[in-house]
């Protein structure tokens, strides 16, 4: 399934205009470093939360460097949600020099 991906300048412009960005990595990762706004929903549990993501408006799914998030937004596309992968993910939102949040809350 075609998924559409855009890079960390896009997910910041989106992002500001108040796009809805969720985060599959593991809670300990997601703690360690994230986008600020990011919710998390662990890609294990994408299936069983789909009731959280939005299907009324474009969703942006991130991981660390693209790989799971690119396997849940394939999921969420299925499931007839607009999603789109942030190809790169945290690490190049990190490595692009924006402001990272740490903690549990999405920041």
């Amino acid at each position: 399934m075609d998924v559409t991906e855009i890079e960390v300048d896009e997910l910041d412009r989106r992002r500001a205009a108040g796009a809805v960005l969720i985060d599959v990595r593991q809670p300990e990762e997601y703690a360690e470093g994230h986008v600020p706004g990011a919710r998390l929903i662990p890609l294990a549990e994408v299936p069983d939360r789909l009731g959280e993501v939005p299907t009324d408006e474009p969703v942006l799914v991130i991981c660390k460097s693209g790989g799971r998030s690119l396997r849940a937004a394939e999921h969420l596309v299925a499931q007839g949600v607009d999603a789109t992968n942030v190809a790169g993910g945290t690490m190049a939102w990190i490595e692009s020099g924006r402001t990272v949040a740490t903690g549990d809350a999405p920041g």
